[in-house]
């Protein structure tokens, strides 16, 4: 089984309907919290990675519209 990391208690500032609405529907919110905060930092990082590549994808897109894909001759489908 793996372990978690240790989790750092933090204050956050929620709407209290939203609060309330996962209450009653039997929703952990620190864990919906953190679900949605992973959600976001793997977006967002996701996001920074394509645009720090921008420059590389272009070309390799380039060159298969020029070129055709490569290897596509050898391609079994």
């Amino acid at each position: 089984m793996a372990s978690h990391p240790a989790r750092k208690p933090t204050n956050l500032t929620i709407d209290p309907v939203l609060v309330q609405s996962a209450k009653q529907l039997g929703i952990n919110i620190s864990k919906a919290a953190e679900e949605g905060i992973q959600l976001a930092v793997s977006r967002s990082m996701a996001d920074q990675w394509r645009h720090e590549n921008q420059s590389a994808l272009k070309s390799s897109n380039e060159f298969v519209e020029e070129h055709g894909m490569p290897l596509a001759k050898s391609r079994l489908f």
